[in-house]
């Protein structure tokens, strides 16, 4: 048996007592937590597989983790997702119990699923106001413990891919691949049981699932999810005990902007003096933008630091707590992750400034698509490296830079290879774009041309085209200036704030 969540293991006393996760008014302890999860386990231990209904709810906390501890199986759905979409996963996956909070509108597509709900309020008591006495533990309940008899290769979790290149693949991953992450990260980030987690990510893929609430879990610490993101949340949760924040690169925008108000202000100052304490920043599921860490690091004296990783691999690299911030990249692989940059034709690149697909092979990995062996084995290389998909480069340091993605961020113009990502910063910078995406285009003289998609501050004044073709050639080079620039009032982006640049190019 592999014990993913041992603070869940019998908790009693003071480790009882603990708040495990906290949603607005509603907290539960691991006390609470534990007995919520091992009655739901007893409920759906012969399921095979389940849904669950992920909203970003304590409900599905506790549908989780209760599916982790009966060795079942869980396939997060997103809410949001639309009727074909989910109608392929669950033929793909075939579930046989949808987990769902008792207030959830659940499609027609569900509706042939048992239904099990699960109600977080029968478990909670209220969060206790500021100043008053903390509130009670309840009862940890009958002995608690992980009930099935699974092994490291068993699936923990099928989560899908966002299905960018066709129909979402389900990613199978091993209970093996999340307690292998998620230590890692303990190693890196000196997580403990005394760390308090804040954010607000979605709950049904790997940033805000697996790491955002499993990891606080696994350390026996607790985690406070905002429901909704704001700066005003944030600095409330870190500035009353939180001591991480996980966000991704929209979030962090929306902080940066917050803390170009004026000094002197109190939400401001609030908010600054909350970033400033906190233990660790972390962003992720996208680059963060340089211009956004110079402005968070000079209002608040912390700088956020940035992890890579992805649905099939869970996590790649990262800035260690204890190592050197380096804005602009995603730090060196972590602890059991192999890394290394290939050419298009399988050659394994090591000169200092190469370019490749970033490849990854260790303990993180999945164990493959559901149903797609295919897939699966276009996936891998022949002597078992994973194919990311994603270009970067590594330097003398181990430090990785992301580029971005081989498909939409590597631009071949002119016999050079240039990576979107380093156009973006230099654009960015300039303070007449508020966002930017840059993107290849085919050119029959180039073969690829730089366009650059720009959000202006102003869009009554915004900058030239030739401005920013002129700040690139200088910063950068001049093969690297966009050649085409084409305003827009906002840019395409998914549920994750990922900027969509298919959307743009089709």
């Amino acid at each position: 048996m592999t014990l993913l969540l041992p603070a869940l293991q019998s908790p009693t006393g003071p480790a009882a007592s603990r708040e495990a996760v906290r949603f607005g008014a509603l907290s539960l302890s691991y006390g609470e937590l534990a007995a919520a999860s091992t009655a739901l386990a007893a409920r759906i231990a012969d399921a095979g597989r389940v849904a669950v209904w992920a909203t970003p709810t304590p409900e599905t906390v506790i549908a989780v983790v209760a599916a982790l501890r009966a060795g079942v199986p869980a396939v997060p759905l997103n809410p949001r997702t639309g009727e074909r979409e989910l109608a392929h996963i669950l033929g793909d996956s075939e579930p046989t119990a949808v987990l769902a909070g008792p207030d959830d509108e659940l499609p027609p597509g569900l509706e042939k699923l048992r239904r099990v709900t699960v109600d977080a309020r029968a478990a909670a008591v209220p969060v206790a106001p500021a100043g008053s006495p903390a509130h009670g533990a309840g009862a940890a309940g009958p002995d608690v413990y992980e009930t099935g008899e699974a092994g490291p290769e068993d699936p923990a979790l099928i989560v899908y891919t966002s299905g960018t290149t066709g129909p979402p693949k389900g990613a199978v991953l091993p209970r093996r691949a999340v307690a292998a992450s998620l230590d890692a990260l303990e190693d890196a980030w000196g997580w403990t049981g005394d760390d308090v987690l804040v954010h607000a990510l979605p709950l049904f893929h790997v940033h805000g699932l697996i790491l955002g609430v499993l990891g606080p879990l696994r350390r026996g610490g607790s985690v406070r999810h905002l429901g909704k993101f704001s700066p005003e949340g944030v600095a409330r949760e870190l500035g009353s005990g939180g001591t991480m924040l996980f966000g991704v690169p929209t979030m962090y925008h929306r902080l940066a902007e917050a803390l170009d108000g004026p000094a002197g202000t109190t939400e401001r100052d609030a908010l600054a003096g909350a970033l400033g304490g906190a233990r660790l920043l972390v962003s992720g599921s996208a680059a963060l933008p340089v211009h956004d860490h110079e402005r968070i690091a000079a209002a608040t004296g912390r700088r956020v630091i940035e992890r890579y990783g992805m649905t099939e691999t869970l996590m790649n690299t990262g800035i260690r707590a204890d190592g050197v911030p380096r804005p602009g990249t995603v730090g060196p692989p972590l602890a059991g992750v192999e890394l290394r940059l290939a050419e298009d034709d399988g050659a394994v690149l090591d000169e200092p400034g190469a370019i490749g697909e970033i490849q990854v092979r260790g303990p993180n990995l999945f164990t493959g698509y559901l149903n797609r062996p295919d897939a699966t084995a276009a996936a891998h290389t022949a002597d078992g490296w994973f194919r990311t998909g994603d270009v970067g480069t590594v330097d003398p340091d181990g430090y990785v830079t992301i580029v971005g993605r081989k498909a939409t961020d590597l631009i071949k113009s002119g016999g050079y290879k240039i990576g979107a990502g380093e156009i973006e910063n230099v654009l960015l910078a300039h303070p007449g774009v508020r966002e930017v995406a840059v993107t290849g285009e085919e050119d029959p003289d180039l073969g690829e041309r730089v366009v650059a998609w720009v959000v202006a501050t102003d869009p009554e004044s915004p900058p030239s085209p030739q401005e920013l073709a002129d700040r690139v050639a200088a910063q950068l080079a001049p093969h690297k200036r966009p050649r085409t620039v084409r305003y827009l009032d906002a840019l395409p982006r998914n549920d994750l704030g990922k900027i969509m640049k298919r959307s743009l190019r089709a």
